[in-house]
């Protein structure tokens, strides 16, 4: 069982922030399989279903960002996912918009929802698909940033990052993490 977590705030005024980009692209995946997110427990959202022959938890917290661990932590137990078994989808600002990164383990880099993850998922080595934001520009302050909306152009190009996230996630899924990096981790960044 994969256990693929996206990070971002519940609630109708947070759906199209920054943010949430986490929680966009597993709903991205979830309608490209057809699974449907419709589970509630651990306070989460989240579906099971197959992508190619594998079995996978698409999990929603529905905690807030900073406590994401705690729906993530039960989550994982209940599903029996290790740590490599487990991915973080989550907006990244020292990416430019729309640019993938997947990096297996490391710090949070001041990310809340990840020292959560972290602290709950019993270490760091999960990976992380990290969607970039971009900073925000000067004399934005960063948290208004990442709960503001993304601008109509970025708005105009995020099915299409999305689509590149879902085919990242699926690389993973089925060629394994190594694999998934060298293939997403190459690719020129996105227009934005």
């Amino acid at each position: 069982m994969k256990l693929l977590v996206g990070l971002g705030n519940p609630g109708a005024q947070y759906e199209r922030t920054r943010h949430n980009v986490g929680f966009r692209v597993l709903e991205a995946l979830a309608a490209r399989h057809h699974i449907a997110l419709d589970g509630r427990k651990w306070n989460a959202a989240y579906g099971t279903g197959d992508v190619g022959r594998e079995k996978v938890c698409l999990l929603l917290p529905q905690t807030f960002m900073n406590l994401s661990g705690e729906a993530a932590g039960p989550a994982m137990r209940f599903f029996k996912a290790d740590l490599p078994d487990t991915v973080a989808v989550h907006d990244e600002l020292d990416l430019p918009f729309g640019r993938l990164m997947l990096k297996q383990g490391g710090g949070s880099a001041g990310h809340n929802g990840l020292k959560s993850l972290t602290q709950h998922l019993g270490g760091p080595d999960y990976l992380r698909l990290r969607v970039g934001i971009s900073r925000p520009p000067p004399r934005w302050d960063v948290a208004n940033y990442v709960l503001a909306n993304f601008s109509g152009a970025e708005e105009a190009e995020l099915d299409d990052v999305l689509a590149k996230a879902c085919d990242a996630l699926e690389a993973w899924i089925e060629k394994g993490a190594s694999a998934a990096m060298n293939a997403v981790n190459r690719k020129e960044p996105a227009k934005g």
